[in-house]
């Protein structure tokens, strides 16, 4: 599966950890995130990860084109819903999109876990069900 990753800037070390934690199961699957947050999950958790703009350059926009185009499984989004700066990713884009095209989506670590546990024992097998092109 894809799973595309995003954080705001007080949320990326959060991220990173997650990302360290369960490194045994978003190894299997490809991984796609905005350009910082990718590059400090690459360096820190030693993923491999397909890299965008930053997020406030328009790299949410660039995740979200990819969630259009039926090429995204999974959004985990860290946000900050208390001090989110105006430069980070637009959230009613990106949750809209999800909404629409029916991508699982967490915007907080809890409901990531319960995502990154149902993805490792199978309970989203049925995203390759409605998606067998890829």
């Amino acid at each position: 599966m894809t799973i595309a990753l995003i954080a705001h800037d007080s949320k990326k070390e959060l991220m990173v950890q997650f990302c360290m934690a369960y490194r045994h199961i978003l190894e299997q699957h490809r991984l796609l995130a905005t350009g910082t947050t990718g590059r400090l999950i690459e360096e820190n958790a030693g993923l491999k990860v397909t890299k965008f703009l930053p997020g406030g350059h328009g790299g949410a926009e660039q995740i979200v084109a990819r969630i259009a185009c039926e090429e995204v499984d999974m959004l985990l989004f860290f946000r900050d819903p208390i001090s989110a700066k105006p430069s980070e990713p637009n959230e009613m884009n990106l949750l809209r999109i999800c909404d629409v095209h029916n991508v699982p989506v967490a915007t907080n670590i809890a409901t990531a876990e319960v995502l990154i546990h149902g993805l490792e024992h199978g309970d989203l097998d049925w995203r390759e069900i409605i998606n067998p092109q890829r």
